[in-house]
């Protein structure tokens, strides 16, 4: 099993996830970033796109975000978000979601 690390992903209004992850996918302007336990320390800014986050349980929270920025630092990840929610339909529904989050 990959080691857990700890990831938050909040907006202004609420903390839209929070808990234990093993693998977090987010998109920044220069790509894809993926990001497993130990990685090291990142402070990049986030594009609108989907982020994927695959929990200890096996579960797979797909979220689309609207701006803001994306923290690595000492196995805790934190997304602060413009606007986030959580979605359905993976990853194309999350765009569709971060897309929505855009056109507010």
């Amino acid at each position: 099993m990959a080691k857990p690390f700890r990831v938050d992903v909040v907006s202004p209004e609420a903390t839209v996830w929070s808990g234990e992850a093993t693998f977090v996918v987010a998109r920044t302007p220069d790509g894809e970033i993926g990001i497993l336990a130990d990685h090291e320390p990142v402070l990049a800014s986030l594009v609108t796109s989907a982020v994927l986050v695959d929990g200890v349980d096996g579960t797979r929270t797909t979220i689309g975000v609207h701006g803001g920025f994306l923290q690595v630092y000492e196995n805790q990840v934190t997304l602060l978000t413009d606007r986030a929610q959580i979605s359905t339909g993976g990853k194309e529904g999350a765009a569709k979601t971060a897309a929505s989050l855009a056109a507010e």
